[in-house]
């Protein structure tokens, strides 16, 4: 009997590791936090940007609203983010092209929690200075929906609505 025994058990486990039936689904389960996507993303196309209030180059206080009637694209970085300071030369060159058309506003607008004159020291320094100093330091912007990841670059049209994210 117990070499009957012996030669069932690997038969049984054999058996037990075929079962190709998917893993059953707990319908009651929590929904997994979907995060940011990678790439091009339309997800949020047609919503309003929010109403953040953050400093404008002067120190001032705006909003994305006062950009209404203008396209705009507005990329989120920080002066410690290596992916952010490798982009911004282009999008200051995006910039540049597209102020003197006017039919494109491109702002970058930095998520530190310094004083902007560090912000605008640092855009100096990489000779970037057509993007303007724009400056979130409460991050209200980047606490937006799924904008937690930098660089988050983000297009909105004439009517202040999102086209996409990248």
């Amino acid at each position: 009997m117990r070499r009957f025994c012996l030669l069932l058990l690997p038969a049984a486990l054999l058996a037990a590791s075929c079962d190709n039936r998917p893993p059953a689904v707990d319908n009651n389960a929590a929904a997994e936090p979907a995060g940011p996507v990678k790439g091009v993303d339309r997800s949020h196309k047609g919503q309003s940007a929010p109403d953040a209030v953050f400093q404008n180059p002067d120190g001032g206080e705006i909003t994305l609203g006062e950009f209404k009637g203008t396209p705009v694209l507005v990329n989120l970085w920080a002066t410690w983010c290596a992916p952010c300071v490798k982009e911004l030369p282009t999008l200051n060159a995006l910039a540049q092209t597209h102020a003197q058309e006017g039919r494109l506003g491109v702002i970058a607008v930095s998520q530190d929690m310094g004083p902007q004159g560090s912000v605008e020291a640092f855009l100096a320094k990489l000779k970037v200075d057509d993007l303007g100093a724009y400056h979130d330091p409460k991050m209200a912007l980047s606490g937006a929906p799924d904008a937690q990841v930098l660089p988050t670059t983000i297009l909105y049209d004439a009517e202040g609505k999102e086209v996409w994210r990248y």
